[in-house]
């Protein structure tokens, strides 16, 4: 810290109780000066000749026949005028970062200035600043902190605006070029590990980062630190991903752990100031900066303490472009009255449809481009894709078990995913097996509707051979969950049994019946007209070694799904080598695969028909 002494005879102040200082002096003192609450008893000579304010305010009392001074709102208090009565007597001063601005504005209440006498206070305390302090970057954060409890009179006098100034203008400085201390305790855990050139870590930190000012800049008050961080950013030198970091690092100084200190009383209106200045201070480009949870964890606290909408809808923008970085944790942010949730779904649906609206435009983009490195940024869009409806089909699945979570809530958060995005419904799949257990009370309507979000050529066998045993499920449900698991089984057995490449074609059965039992009686209806091969229970064998999956799937089924699919499978031998044509559009039905077989004429399908079983 640097320091500045003024003066050479020893310090004569003496203190008589608490409330009064004097002068250890042969000659009586001639002047009574209050400040504050504290009475100084001084020699009029000594401070009249350096200060202007006190010659007009002394000749006043004289005129008034009064001896004594009162100095309303003295800038820094008793102390600060000590230091201005010691400097007029010639007595020893030590001027620091922790005092001089005091002095500063007290000198300029006083009028100690070059009119007055040659170096006078002001002059020399300028000189201080300007030489010193202003170049040292711990000092210059520590006099911006003591200026803040002194406005007006330290505004005015500009000290806060080149305080402000130095330490923006250092956090410009080139890393390489710094040769002053600053605080970084960061990343420090790790102090002992090696690293790949065999140099210990200690020895690699020993490079300054680029964030090395963040932690003493915290130090400053919310309103400080905004005009320091704006300034910072207005030189046009400081990354992104840097002031991310710096913004990060100040909320976790500031802004309590706990929901209840967050929303106290007492500390709502603080917290809801310092979060609303954190937003205003991101990044202009949204695309870098923060990380996602950060800034999810920002719109947590912002809705808690009722920050501004229009601050929470930039969140919103920001969080979307960011979201396959979240977790399933970031996002369950507790809803707010009056919604009946535990958690504020619509915020994180209006979240997804941002999302896949932007990368919408950005395909739309790269196709007109047509360049490589559009195509590249249409591979990494599509993989960003798959990653958020992962991410979504997983909360989903996690806020499935709130009683209060409506059913339209439910579906249209789920088909926010587009098709392409959500090549796998296992993961819905488990998300609508949870909902169906938690609401019991659903209608046959209502369950039909929502497991119509699920694609069943979707599922792998794993999740294939859990839904067949699922009683929650609609039958419709199961039975094309067990026919498409015969159909994958049946295709196995083809392609080991035959050497030639064969090509599937998928074809429906008749999901409109009214009822579930006459879509069971056209789905054995239609199976009896499958082929299958007459040398299939020769290959069974080998296709059970390659079919571990389906064999286990259907040792584990329940008696109602183990009689349906043996029916089916029973019906598929008892008959000859022609199969129906499709029964139903429903991209929802299940479909029969038999590879290398032809479908025969309508006369032929009619004789065989009086011989299946209905």
């Amino acid at each position: 810290m640097k320091f500045m002494k003024l003066g050479s005879k020893p310090d004569a102040f003496l203190a008589d109780g608490k409330t009064t200082r004097y002068v250890s002096s042969e000659l009586p003192t001639d002047a009574t000066i209050f400040v504050g609450e504290v009475k100084f008893l001084v020699h009029k000579f000594p401070l009249l000749s350096k200060s202007n304010c006190l010659q007009k305010l002394v000749s006043k009392a004289n005129e008034e026949n009064s001896e004594e001074i009162h100095l309303i709102d003295f800038p820094g208090g008793p102390k600060a005028f000590e230091i201005c009565a010691k400097f007029c007597y010639g007595m020893t001063v030590t001027l620091n970062a922790y005092n001089v601005v005091a002095a500063r504005c007290a000198a300029e209440f006083l009028e100690m200035t070059e009119d007055i006498e040659r170096g006078n206070l002001v002059f020399k305390i300028e000189v201080f600043l300007n030489s010193s302090i202003f170049r040292s970057w711990k000092d210059s954060i520590i006099v911006l902190q003591t200026a803040n409890s002194l406005l007006p009179w330290s505004e005015d006098l500009k000290i806060v605006g080149r305080c402000i100034d130095s330490i923006a203008s250092k956090t410009s400085v080139d890393p390489a070029n710094i040769t002053w201390s600053y605080t970084y305790n960061r990343k420090l855990l790790e102090a002992h590990k090696i690293v790949e050139d065999g140099m210990k870590y200690q020895k690699k930190i020993d490079c300054v980062p680029n964030d090395w000012w963040v932690e003493d800049v915290c130090e400053l008050e919310i309103d400080l630190y905004r005009r320091v961080m704006i300034a910072v950013k207005s030189k046009g030198r400081m990354d992104g991903s840097v002031i991310g970091e710096a913004l990060k690092t100040y909320a976790v100084r500031w802004l309590p752990d706990t929901v209840d200190a967050l929303a106290s009383d007492a500390h709502i209106k603080r917290n809801k100031s310092l979060i609303e200045t954190i937003i205003c201070l991101l990044p202009s480009d949204r695309n870098i900066g923060c990380s996602c949870s950060f800034l999810l964890k920002l719109m947590k606290v912002a809705i808690l303490v009722g920050a501004d909408d229009a601050l929470r809808e930039d969140l919103v923008k920001r969080i979307s472009l960011k979201l396959h970085e979240a977790s399933v944790k970031d996002l369950l942010i507790l809803a707010q009255s009056p919604q009946v949730t535990k958690y504020d779904v619509d915020l994180v649906h209006r979240i997804v449809n941002q999302y896949f609206a932007h990368q919408k435009f950005n395909r739309d983009a790269d196709g007109i481009e047509r360049s490589e490195k559009g195509a590249e940024n249409l591979l990494l869009g599509r993989g960003s894709s798959l990653n958020v409806a992962k991410l979504i089909d997983e909360y989903i699945a996690e806020i499935a078990d709130d009683p209060n979570l409506s059913l339209a809530g439910f579906i249209d958060l789920s088909r926010s995913i587009p098709e392409f995005a959500r090549p796998i419904h296992d993961r819905l799949y488990k998300a609508v097996d949870i909902y169906l257990k938690v609401h019991p009370s659903l209608t046959k309507s209502e369950k039909r509707k929502i497991c119509s979000l699920i694609d069943v050529k979707k599922l792998t066998t794993e999740a294939s051979m859990h839904a067949a045993q699922n009683d929650r499920l609609p039958l419709r449900v199961v039975v094309q969950v067990l026919f498409f698991e015969q159909v994958r089984a049946s295709a196995v057995v083809e392609a080991q049994h035959n050497s030639r490449d064969s090509s599937s074609v998928m074809t429906s059965i008749d999901e409109e019946c009214p009822k579930e039992l006459d879509s069971f009686k056209s789905l054995k209806h239609n199976m009896g007209h499958m082929k299958i091969s007459e040398d299939i229970q020769k290959t069974k064998k080998l296709a059970k070694k390659n079919s571990k999956n389906s064999r286990s799937g259907m040792q584990l089924l329940p008696s109602r799904s183990r009689r349906i699919f043996d029916k089916l499978w029973i019906i598929g031998k008892g008959h000859g080598e022609s199969r129906s044509p499709d029964t139903s559009g429903s991209s929802q039905s299940p479909t029969s695969v038999v590879p290398g077989h032809m479908i025969k004429s309508s006369g032929s399908y009619s004789r065989q028909r009086r011989h299946s079983i209905s």
